[in-house]
């Protein structure tokens, strides 16, 4: 079975299509390489002995997206083309509307107009706000999101709502938590552009000596140790949550399908105890600083993922140590890619 992967070559995407080939599911990566290198692909192939197909273009690009659906029988597609970072959106909203929203509609032309189902979003658990309760399950009311980034998915959520309702189709949401991690082989991992938005691979710039400093955004939330808290989730373990969803989709009697799932451990962790964490994990020092709070960034989130384990078979089985361990073999591994 065909599989088009967007984004495919990206953080979360690039270690999907690992879990994708190992269950024998051919795969077409779209990705404009906007947030990735194509030496990513290279790694894939060594990891699975398998070179997926791989077009560099971006998805507002309908005509070659036209192209693609033309040569291939895709069956199903696994959506993670868009801009990602939480401070950005807030000082480029157009940007992200723009590359979030018309990127996932065009997709979805193709499918309305070809009759193909199986439609998997990378959501986010931003679509939740700052909840009120913890943990956040799937009933938990999703709030106004505190940024553009997730407002973009909030209004993903909805077209896809939408899409599956009124044409028919199978669709599944998938709302992550932190991904964090690298694959074990250490030939996957983040790679942020510039400055990283994400905790994790600040924290291993900063171990390696990329960067000063970590900066920590916010001491003063009300939290134990003032700092805000996340479900950080191995990225490995939330690939192979993308794949049981699909299938579960895949062997659907069920024309329409609109299934919603949270992706995370269950226990939310500071930032100072990922970094302690990290400091432990690896033996090496983090030196951070304090700075003022992010626009964008909530105080607390981590997820109830029981409704995927029950449904999907599903459940995060990696500690935050192994994760932690991971993270730093990729970021040595980058340095000797380097030299």
């Amino acid at each position: 079975m065909s599989i088009l992967v967007t984004g495919g070559l990206g953080y979360i995407g690039s270690h999907t299509v690992v879990e994708l080939i190992n269950h024998n599911f051919d795969v077409i990566i779209v990705d404009d390489l906007s947030n990735s290198e194509k030496f990513i692909l290279d790694n894939i192939e060594e990891i699975t002995g398998k070179r997926p197909i791989f077009y560099p273009f971006d998805l507002r690009r309908k005509e070659l997206l036209q192209q693609v659906f033309e040569a291939h029988d895709i069956e199903g597609c696994i959506n993670f083309a868009a801009s990602k970072a939480v401070g950005e959106s807030m000082t480029e909203p157009l940007k992200y509307y723009e590359n979030n929203l018309f990127s996932l509609i065009n997709v979805l032309q193709e499918f309305k107009e070809r009759n193909i189902s199986n439609f998997i979003f990378s959501s986010s658990c931003t679509v939740y706000g700052q909840a009120d309760q913890m943990p956040i399950d799937e009933n938990t009311p999703l709030k106004e999101a505190e940024s553009s980034y997730g407002k973009t998915k909030q209004m993903g959520e909805d077209i896809l709502k939408d899409f599956s309702r009124a044409y028919k189709k199978r669709v599944s949401l998938l709302r992550y938590f932190n991904p964090i991690g690298a694959h074990p082989t250490a030939l996957l991992g983040e790679l942020p552009a510039g400055i990283p938005n994400n905790l994790v691979p600040y924290v291993t710039q900063t171990a390696a000596g990329i960067r000063e400093k970590l900066s920590i955004w916010g001491d003063d939330y009300p939290t134990e140790d003032g700092t805000a808290i996340r479900d950080y989730i191995y990225v490995v373990d939330l690939a192979k949550a993308h794949v049981a969803a699909l299938q579960k989709l895949m062997h659907s009697d069920e024309e329409t399908v609109l299934d919603i799932y949270n992706l995370g451990t269950g226990k939310g962790s500071s930032v100072l105890e990922v970094v302690k964490a990290f400091e432990l994990a690896n033996d090496v020092a983090v030196p951070y600083q304090i700075c003022p709070r992010r626009e964008g960034d909530i105080t607390v989130a981590y997820a109830n993922a029981d409704k995927a384990e029950k449904e999907l078979n599903w459940k995060s089985e990696t500690s935050l140590e192994e994760a932690l361990k991971t993270t730093w073999e990729w970021q040595k591994y980058l340095k000797d890619r380097n030299n």
